[in-house]
């Protein structure tokens, strides 16, 4: 039953018999065959990396990853213009598999490659994957067996990742403890602002002291009075504040081995929250959730909404390329809240041909200091060396950020990475997490009434995931 239950959370798309097949015969990525598959590429990833194959498939749902791995990895030689193929030095190429993330797209792609990993040519099975944090439960399953131990593929988490946060260490285990995956990120989150609001509404931009008008949800929402008083919003959408909630939920989404949807309290806050706030006029009607045009457009000059929830690649990945202004109009300081989120997991996939060169990509990226401040220089990111962002949080002229106005950010990303606590996690999280936020957003916008959410949430949520058997909600 155990095997039958990971193969149908493995691909959600195929009918239950199909995945029941493949977690019985042993031929996909759950079988037993895959496990001989990895011990003899563990056992030859000590060696050169002559016999191994000559194409690395690598699965993202964008191109982040391959812009770090061209931006630090020794052996890459070119890239093509179109992003797809990386050369490396020995001819080996990199063939970059992207697919979005929304909507659950993404895993059902890596999902059908990974059932056909075990019968897959040598030059068309993954090598490497990627998974976020919302999903990476589901990847590092014992039993599913897609995503190899480190170990086997030659990495020694304590001694090779040793200067990693302890968190994202936990994150990429499965629940033996063993490691099944690497990071180049840590995620912490802060309030990212416009100073030109702040120096309208408050008088100051100095991070400092709009910090204290931030440091607490009780003052924030005092501190929005004021926002709205000079015609400002405080956040552009209801989705902006969903992680904090979300990420301080006391139960996971589902817990290991059954097939209830527990809504935790934290969510059922949030919902009353955004409601409250949305109808006070403190976020804007107009933006309905995130990753829509609309919410791009409140990252822009002309819009009146005044502070982002971001991490770091939400600076460098997202309101970056939507800011249509000066460098110097944005800000960070403390959240109102501790949170983290995302994290982009690196996984060696079972079966892969490439164990050496795999390897040595995965160490380059996520367990070289060096590379890792490279990249925090280069793109902002708040990267997973905590020696490392220490360094860079009292060093000001090296880490000083052009778009946030010479600000060094890292002197506040530091901090709240080293009090994250991690929400416990499940393999349902992506749908979860988007699905709420849907269904509620009608309610949010006086489309329907709340029992009407409830249950277009439970009705969406069992068309994604049809083994659900019951939705549990908070009082």
């Amino acid at each position: 039953m155990k095997k039958k239950y990971i193969s149908m959370v493995l691909m959600a798309a195929l009918t239950a018999s199909t995945l029941a097949g493949c977690g019985n015969d042993g031929s996909g990525a759950g079988g037993k065959k895959t496990s001989s598959t990895q011990k003899d590429s563990s056992e030859n990833s000590g060696g050169d990396n002559a016999s191994e194959g000559k194409v690395i498939n690598v699965y993202s749902w964008n191109d982040e990853f391959m812009r770090r791995v061209t931006a630090v990895y020794p052996e890459v030689k070119e890239t093509s213009s179109d992003g797809t193929v990386t050369t490396l030095k020995d001819g080996t190429e990199i063939h970059w598999i992207i697919n979005p993330n929304q909507d659950g797209v993404y895993q059902q792609k890596l999902d059908e490659a990974l059932l056909n990993q075990a019968s897959a040519a040598a030059d068309d099975k993954v090598d490497i994957f990627l998974s976020e944090t919302d999903y990476v439960y589901k990847y590092t399953d014992a039993e599913a067996d897609v995503a190899m131990p480190l170990t086997d593929l030659g990495i020694n988490p304590d001694t090779d990742l040793a200067d990693q946060y302890d968190f994202t260490k936990v994150t990429a285990s499965d629940v033996n403890g063993v490691q099944r995956g690497s990071t180049w990120q840590c995620c912490p989150g802060l309030l990212v602002y416009r100073r030109d609001i702040a120096k309208d509404v408050f008088g100051t931009d100095d991070p400092v002291k709009i910090g204290e008008k931030v440091k607490d949800w009780d003052t924030l929402k005092a501190t929005a009075e004021e926002l709205k008083a000079k015609g400002y919003y405080t956040f552009s959408s209801y989705a902006d504040t969903f992680r904090l909630y979300g990420n301080s939920i006391s139960q996971p989404w589902v817990k290991p081995g059954e097939t209830v949807i527990n809504v935790d309290q934290k969510i059922m806050d949030w919902i009353t929250t955004s409601k409250e706030w949305l109808d006070a006029g403190y976020l804007n009607k107009t933006v309905k959730g995130q990753w829509n045009d609309d919410w791009n457009k409140a990252m822009g000059s002309k819009s009146k909404v005044f502070a982002f929830l971001f991490p770091a690649w939400g600076i460098d990945f997202t309101l970056k390329p939507n800011w249509d202004g000066k460098d110097g109009a944005w800000a960070v300081t403390n959240p109102p809240q501790e949170y983290n989120w995302g994290g982009s997991y690196v996984h060696a996939c079972t079966g892969t041909d490439n164990p050496t060169l795999v390897k040595d990509i995965i160490l380059s990226v996520t367990g070289n200091k060096d590379n890792l401040l490279k990249i925090s220089k280069d793109y902002l990111d708040f990267t997973n060396t905590k020696s490392g962002m220490q360094e860079a949080a009292k060093d000001n002229k090296t880490y000083a950020s052009e778009f946030l106005g010479g600000q060094n950010s890292f002197e506040y990303f530091t901090p709240v990475a080293e009090n994250i606590e991690i929400a416990p996690l499940s393999a349902y999280d992506q749908g979860c997490v988007e699905l709420i936020q849907n269904a509620f957003s009608d309610y949010f916008q006086g489309q329907v009434d709340f029992d009407k959410a409830k249950s277009n949430f439970e009705t969406a949520i069992k068309e994604r995931y049809p083994e659900t058997t019951e939705i549990k909600w908070a009082q």
